[in-house]
């Protein structure tokens, strides 16, 4: 005879009585807690950021397909605009793309979450993907540099309206960037070469024009653009 206070377990699952007996309620607690836990342990843990943070691995780009649907942050997703997704960065955050396969490098900013491939580790706007020369092989290997976090600004002096340059090009060789400089010296007003430091590497930054309103910033970039150059704009703070 089956002794009465070592019950099978299997007798708990249901009650044909239909109201669950204690053990039984503790044990549907017991599940949902096991539930709850491992589904915080599947999601990505936020990382600690810090200003020149990096990390190398395989990039791809989404498009039209994901176009004016949310985002992770709850902005649409807009195909041309220079933003990217990440697993792990805190959305908000600036980072600096680096294309190893051709030196081409943008800066973008993380608004979603992705990629959901294993073996890549960033996914990139349709733009920025046209700029880093990646929307032909579809996946490259790229560089991803920490170069703003998400919370404060720290870049933009605080009270005061934003002034926008653009970018003719960014280079890793001086001679490269002047050379471009001396180029557009005749046509553009204000062109310089930028120093900036990311990550360990130097780049050296072609900006044009000091500009007040984005539309004069805008019309520029379209001017340059025309020349084949690929151009960002960007606010002068940064």
């Amino acid at each position: 005879m089956t002794d009465p206070r070592r019950v099978p377990c299997r007798s708990f699952v249901s009650n044909p009585r239909g109201t669950p007996p204690r053990r039984i309620l503790f044990g549907r607690v017991c599940i949902g807690l096991l539930v709850v836990m491992l589904g915080s342990c599947a999601r990505p843990p936020t990382r600690p950021v810090g200003l020149g943070g990096a990390e190398v691995g395989l990039a791809s780009w989404y498009g039209s397909q994901f176009h004016g649907r949310r985002t992770s942050s709850g902005e649409i997703y807009d195909m041309h605009q220079l933003t990217a997704a990440h697993r792990e960065l805190p959305l908000g955050t600036w980072i600096l793309v680096t294309n190893l396969d051709n030196g081409r490098s943008v800066e973008v900013r993380v608004n979603d979450r992705g990629p959901f491939v294993p073996d890549r580790i960033l996914d990139v706007s349709y733009g920025a993907g046209r700029l880093l020369g990646m929307l032909g092989p579809g996946v490259v290997p790229v560089r991803v540099v920490v170069t703003r976090p998400a919370t404060g600004d720290g870049w933009a002096t605080p009270g005061l309206p934003p002034r926008f340059t653009v970018q003719a090009g960014s280079f890793v060789s001086l001679d490269k960037a002047r050379a471009l400089e001396r180029s557009l010296a005749d046509g553009f007003p204000e062109v310089e070469v930028v120093r900036r430091t990311v990550g360990g590497e130097t780049y050296f930054r072609v900006w044009v024009g000091d500009f007040q309103r984005r539309t004069d910033a805008q019309a520029a970039a379209e001017r340059l653009a025309s020349r084949g150059l690929s151009v960002l704009i960007l606010e002068r703070g940064r």
